[in-house]
């Protein structure tokens, strides 16, 4: 017979709010919270394990959650109000998952391809700009992403929701500038970075070999560090009346090139 908690104020299900609500808590447990059918489906495909699957039955039956997930986890049934305290999102389809959270190390990075293609980011704070970094990363089948000093852990919601599950189907790692440069400079990846200074035109560069597009925050841009190391620092000429865009689409624009030079493969 499956398990059921009604009450908010279970002890497992406060545990779960912190995991939601606290960085802090999902680095302590190693532990996070999978929100939706999707997400729940690209986790299980990403190799992640997954300790337990909640569900809202008013929202989706047993069954069907079986057939989802098409292995017998640990489940729970949740009330409405247990549902209503540990979802996100206002409309979402009955289902969460708690998952255990993965490295990413650079050393862990398994780079199918003998010509990889990379996609860097420096310091991306927003996890709506990180989510759709990785939906791109996803859409063009980049080999990795790598994220330079985060300022948001990969597991924070909003990364996952805005994401719609991509921060798990792509392989991700994190690490410092300087780790991250030494990791592509021993791979001979050639580095290009978005930036203002010293650069050309995106599409003058040849990108059919090993490369990494690093791109830099909005704000700031990229430092010092990733200038000096790059192969050839790239810009995205504006037309108007500001001389940046969202971090997101340059990087959209900058791995699209990539693929259109490669042929799309």
């Amino acid at each position: 017979m499956t398990k059921q908690i009604t009450s908010v104020q279970n002890a497992f299900i406060k545990d779960l709010f912190q995991l939601k609500e606290k960085s802090r808590a999902r680095k302590k447990t190693g532990n996070f919270l999978i929100e939706g059918k999707r997400e729940l489906s690209l986790a299980i495909k990403g190799d992640y394990t997954i300790e337990t699957v909640l569900f809202y039955s008013e929202l989706i039956s047993e069954s069907e959650l079986k057939s989802l997930i098409d292995t017998p986890y640990n489940i729970i049934e949740i009330s409405k109000e247990v549902y209503q305290k540990l979802a996100h999102r206002d409309t979402t389809e009955g289902v969460l998952a708690v998952a255990k959270s993965k490295q990413h190390s650079l050393n862990d990075i398994q780079l199918s391809s003998t010509n990889p293609l990379i996609l860097v980011a420096e310091a991306p704070e927003k996890p709506g700009n990180i989510g759709a970094i990785l939906r791109t990363a996803d859409a063009a089948n980049v080999d990795a992403v790598i994220i330079a000093n985060p300022k948001t852990d990969l597991y924070n919601p909003n990364i996952i929701r805005s994401s719609v599950g991509c921060v798990f189907t792509k392989p991700i790692a994190t690490g410092t500038t300087t780790q991250i440069i030494t990791y592509l400079k021993a791979n001979s990846i050639h580095i290009y970075c978005a930036a203002l200074q010293a650069s050309v035109n995106y599409h003058t560069q040849d990108y059919t070999k090993p490369t990494a597009i690093v791109v830099g925050t909005e704000a700031t841009g990229l430092s010092d560090e990733w200038l000096t190391a790059s192969t050839q620092n790239i810009i995205i000429p504006m037309q108007g009346e500001i001389d940046s865009m969202n971090v997101s689409v340059a990087a959209g624009i900058l791995i699209f090139e990539t693929k259109r030079q490669r042929n799309f493969k």
